[in-house]
C-alpha cells in the first residue's frame, strides 16, 4: 500500500504571524467571522456566455487566484492546533444524480486550464458516484456554496466547530441595465485571518475578475 502523501503539518503557533490570535480564538465558542460585499460579475457573465464555460467555475477559479498568494490562506486552527498547508483547493457541492449534494474539492494552483479540465472531470465524478472528493489532508479548503435558485442579501456561514475552513455562499447574480452584480458573504475563522485579510482577499477577488482574460 501507497503511503498517503500529505502537504499538512502542525505548526508551532508563536512561530508563525498567527499566534497571538490563535491564543484569543482558540476557545472562543463562535471564532467566526462573516463579511459581505456585492461584487461585479459582468465579465465574469460575458465570458461563460461567449465560452460555454460555467460561471460558477470562473467564479471559483478567481476564487483562488485571489487567494493563492495570501498567505493566511495556508494556515488553518485544526482542533487544538494550528496547520500549515503547501497548497490550495476550492471545494463546490454538487447535484449528484440522486437530487441530492455531493461535496467535491479540487485542487488549485493557478492554471486555467487545468484547473478548468479538472472542474468538469471531477464534478461530474461526483455527482455520478454520490462519493465526496476530499483533499483537506491534502490542501487548505476554501468551500463554496452556489444557491441559484434565487437571488441572495446574505448568506449566513455556520460555525459546528468541526470545521474552519473558510466558506464562500452566493446566489443568483442580479441585473441591472447592462452590469451584473452579485453579494458574495464570506466567512472565516479569526485565527487565520483579521478583518483587513479579509477585505484584501475580497478586493482581489474583485480585480481577479476584472481582469479575467482567456
Amino acid at each position: 500500500m501507497k503511503p498517503i502523501v500529505t502537504a499538512m503539518r502542525e505548526v508551532n503557533p508563536q512561530e508563525t504571524s498567527r499566534g497571538r490570535q490563535f491564543e484569543i480564538w482558540k476557545n472562543a465558542p463562535n471564532p467566526m467571522l462573516t463579511f459581505v460585499k456585492k461584487v461585479d460579475v459582468s465579465r465574469l457573465v460575458r465570458i461563460s456566455k461567449r465560452k460555454h464555460l460555467k460561471f460558477n467555475m470562473l467564479l471559483c477559479y478567481c476564487i483562488g487566484k485571489a487567494a493563492l498568494t495570501q498567505r493566511e490562506f495556508y494556515l488553518l486552527p485544526v482542533g487544538d492546533k494550528l496547520m500549515q498547508f503547501d497548497k490550495i483547493a476550492i471545494n463546490t457541492q454538487v447535484m449528484n444524480h440522486t437530487g441530492e449534494v455531493s461535496s467535491c474539492d479540487i485542487e488549485f494552483d493557478g492554471d486555467f486550464e487545468r484547473y478548468c479540465r479538472d472542474y468538469m472531470t471531477h464534478t461530474a465524478e461526483v455527482a455520478a458516484s454520490c462519493i465526496d472528493r476530499d483533499l483537506s489532508e491534502e490542501c487548505m479548503v476554501i468551500g463554496t456554496s452556489a444557491i441559484i435558485d434565487t437571488e441572495l442579501e446574505f448568506g449566513g456561514g455556520m460555525y459546528s466547530g468541526i470545521f474552519n475552513n473558510p466558506f464562500i455562499i452566493w446566489g443568483r447574480y442580479s441585473r441591472h441595465l447592462w452590469r451584473y452584480s452579485l453579494n458574495i458573504c464570506f466567512q472565516f475563522h479569526h485565527t487565520q485571518m483579521d478583518g483587513a485579510h479579509a477585505g484584501r482577499f475580497l478586493s482581489s477577488l474583485q480585480r481577479e475578475i476584472d481582469r479575467l482574460a482567456l
